[in-house]
């Protein structure tokens, strides 16, 4: 066989060669084939093999299927037999080449690219999503190819360097990565009270490069990482990669020891949500802050934060229909998620974006911000029906009944959820249909009342409709919708005068609401159970839930606040200022358990604010 062949004909040549000496008898066993194998292939040409033996497959199988003279089809037959033995090596050969072929690939990319897209080239190269994503040994492995280069081109130093640093300071992490969690017993989440407890305070003290030491002290402080990223003016290649592989394992750290925790209420699903939104935000607002120095690195970060999004949106637990997640709260919230919209913009319609889209809409839901909302969940829409994605498509439907809800149209809430109740029973989408059941049943309601419509029979019906959601969501173990079950209900039966039905279902929701974390619904569930109390002439439990609701929801940033805000103003005024204080004070002890010291003392703050703006 001659090297001066082009490659398809060489791997052609091999091909035969290997059948022509096994029909010779002169091959008694396939690790010999294997051999052959490992001798005759070049590292980083296997695509260039696959060609040439599906055509020599196809070729002999022709034959075999054709041939009518007995002698000739029984040798075709042996050949055959002879291609799918290398069919079979050729696998084994690459599974066991898969490392070194990932390695020749991800260094051919970068060390070929221009220097202006080297570094885009490297992100792509570290890519998580890839069918073999690279390893820490693999890392290890390209860092050393790269110093062959850098006599030649200094920014291939560079990269060699940066990767060799990243994967030290992540090692000196991997050991303490979880050790924070213990000093932070009342908080598993990135939110709390800003300095020197938290993970990016813990993190900053094991790290000695400046650069990522100094972004994870700035997060620690809940301060701006586009102001920290638009002050790197003497940033360099070595600095930036590091950087990039140290937030990058850290993301995949945490996501691997939370996904182990399923069954427990603190961590588990809810805790995988956070990490990928908190580091999808960061990348995103170091691609705004980066664009000041250069475009090469914002767009890198743009990179990295879509390819987050990506693994996110391909998780079983993605949160079609969650809320705002408990551990994700606090000053980092507010606003943080629109930081994922603008490179969104620059993404062709795909699955992963109309995912992103509905978490995006439902999410400025909860903040108040109905029309952005709107917007948000009729562009998940229409991507998520050309994706042909059928379950985004239905929680898209009944997301839009529910913003329209809040915005009191109620004619639309009831033809969006209507078409997601149809569209779910034809698709089989079970989840779908409890969630749609639910819209439905609340929209009528809330028509009904809008109408003034006192007749029974009107409630019964929607009632009818709530009722069978969370059956269903009871039965398919669905927790999010089995807490939109019992805080619709609960709304519902509050609006027909039954105040100790609809109690029961509040608090049934609001317990729900902490197990999966939705710090929305939570904060929802709260501020009508107050109106429930008030109604039952329960001051102590008014003032309790009251407080409560109206701190978890303004910590959201949702505009709701001011419905409970309201409320406890009147009573206030009722039963004069002292009296209040004093209640309150009577469950201090309950509410710290629920919201610090902080938050208690902030209560009164917040009364005081609402006031002001009346």
């Amino acid at each position: 066989m001659s090297d001066s062949l082009p490659l398809r004909d060489r791997y052609l040549a091999l091909i035969d060669e290997i059948v022509e000496t096994t029909l010779k008898g002169k091959i008694s066993s396939v690790e010999q084939v294997y051999q052959m194998l490992v001798k005759g292939i070049t590292s980083g040409t296997g695509e260039v093999f696959e060609l040439a033996l599906s055509d020599r497959l196809n070729v002999h199988q022709g034959q075999v299927d054709s041939e009518k003279d007995e002698l000739k089809k029984a040798k075709a037959t042996r050949s055959l037999r002879a291609i799918k033995t290398i069919q079979t090596q050729w696998q084994r050969w690459q599974e066991q080449n898969k490392a070194t072929e990932a390695i020749a690939s991800a260094l051919t990319e970068i060390t070929t690219a221009s220097p202006n897209e080297r570094l885009a080239a490297f992100v792509r190269v570290i890519d998580p999503n890839q069918k073999y994503p690279l390893n820490l040994p693999q890392l290890q492995q390209l860092s050393k190819s790269l110093q062959q280069f850098a006599q030649v081109d200094a920014d291939l130093q560079q990269f060699s360097d940066g990767i060799t640093r990243g994967l030290a300071s992540w090692q000196r992490l991997q050991d303490n990565l979880l050790s924070w969690m213990y000093e932070q017993r009342e908080s598993l989440g990135f939110g709390g009270v800003p300095g020197e407890r938290g993970p990016w305070a813990s993190w900053a003290k094991q790290l000695n490069s400046e650069l990522p030491q100094a972004l994870f002290r700035t997060l620690a402080m809940e301060e701006s990482a586009i102001q920290f990223a638009e002050q790197q003016r003497a940033i360099t290649l070595k600095d930036w990669v590091e950087m990039a592989l140290i937030l990058q394992y850290l993301q995949r750290g945490l996501i691997n020891w939370f996904d182990q925790q399923a069954y427990d209420v603190k961590a588990g699903p809810n805790l995988s949500i956070s990490t990928f939104l908190t580091f999808a935000v960061i990348w995103s607002q170091l691609a705004s802050g980066f664009q000041t120095i250069g475009a090469a690195y914002s767009d890198a970060c743009s990179q990295i934060m879509l390819q987050i999004l990506r693994t996110f949106a391909q998780r079983s637990y993605f949160p079609l229909y969650g809320g705002i997640f408990a551990s994700f709260s606090g000053s980092y919230l507010r606003n943080a998620l629109d930081y994922l919209d603008e490179p969104l913009r620059y993404v062709q319609g795909t699955q992963e974006k109309a995912r992103i889209l509905t978490l995006l809409g439902y999410s400025q839901r909860a903040l108040g911000q109905y029309q952005r909302s709107v917007d948000f969940h009729q562009q998940a829409l229409e991507i998520s029906r050309s994706a042909g994605d059928r379950p985004c498509e239905i929680a898209n439907l009944n997301h839009l009944s529910r913003t329209y809800v809040q915005q009191q149209n109620y004619a639309e809430a009831i033809n969006y959820s209507q078409r997601a109740l149809i569209l779910s029973r034809q698709a089989g989408d079970r989840t779908g249909e409890a969630n749609a059941l639910v819209n439905l049943g609340y929209s009528e309601v809330m028509q009904a009342q809008q109408l003034e419509n006192l007749e029974p029979e009107t409630y019964e019906s929607a009632i009818n409709y709530l009722e069978q959601g969370l059956k269903l969501s009871e039965k398919l173990g669905d927790i999010p919708s089995k807490a939109l079950c019992f805080s619709s209900l609960g709304i519902a039966y509050l609006v027909i005068g039954q105040h100790q039905t609809a109690i029961k279902y509040l608090e049934d929701g609001f317990k729900i609401a902490q197990f999966s974390g939705d710090l929305y619904l939570q904060g929802r569930n709260l501020a009508y159970l107050a109106e429930g109390y008030y109604h039952l002439q329960n001051v102590e439990k008014t003032i309790y839930t009251g407080s409560l609701g109206m701190y978890l929801l303004n910590q959201i940033g949702s505009r709701e606040w001011r419905q409970p805000a309201g409320l406890l103003t009147i009573l206030q005024g009722q039963i004069g200022t002292e009296d209040f204080q004093k209640l309150l004070q009577q469950h201090r002890s309950k509410i710290i358990v629920l919201i610090g010291v902080d938050g208690y003392d902030y209560i009164p703050n917040l009364l005081e604010i609402y006031k002001q703006d009346i």
